[in-house]
């Protein structure tokens, strides 16, 4: 598909709010590994081929797994992601798909004894910064397959 425009130059402004966000999220503490498959899940779930094609690609660089990555979308089905993993992409699909009961509890509570309260709050602002950078790929079709590693996004 072509893209429809450039939304970093159609509103440098609003793009530079975005990166702000993402910048607190990756300076947060969280560990980069651990960013990178929340940021590829998200992005799975929404269908964001863009941030996909970006966050598979950095995921590698920074040392993940193939492996890891092709079973990502099924990660409730293998023991290859730790209990903290589990955790917060058990958080990140949730928060992803709010439904009209919100965040289960169970799910609440296992990303809260994984994380504590301000983790928890970090780990939530980068799904949110993930959710929002898919919701301007996906309208304006960013184009997927360009990025390498360590570009701007």
């Amino acid at each position: 598909m072509k893209q429809r425009l450039d939304y970093r130059q159609a509103s440098p402004a609003a793009f530079q709010a975005m990166l702000g966000l993402e910048q607190y999220s990756r300076s947060s503490g969280l560990e980069h590994s651990l960013l990178e498959l929340v940021k590829t899940r998200v992005s799975q779930i929404n269908g964001c081929a863009f941030c996909l094609d970006m966050h598979t690609k950095d995921a590698r660089v920074a040392g993940e797994t193939e492996q890891r990555l092709y079973l990502l979308s099924a990660w409730r089905e293998t023991e290859l992601f730790s209990p903290r993993e589990q955790a917060a992409l058990a958080w990140a699909e949730a928060v992803t798909q709010l439904g009209a009961h919100g965040v289960p509890d169970a799910v609440y509570a296992q990303a809260q004894a994984a994380f504590g309260d301000k983790a928890l709050v970090d780990l939530t602002l980068a799904v949110i910064a993930i959710n929002g950078w898919n919701r301007l790929a996906i309208p304006f079709r960013a184009e997927a397959g360009h990025y390498q590693p360590g570009q701007p996004g």
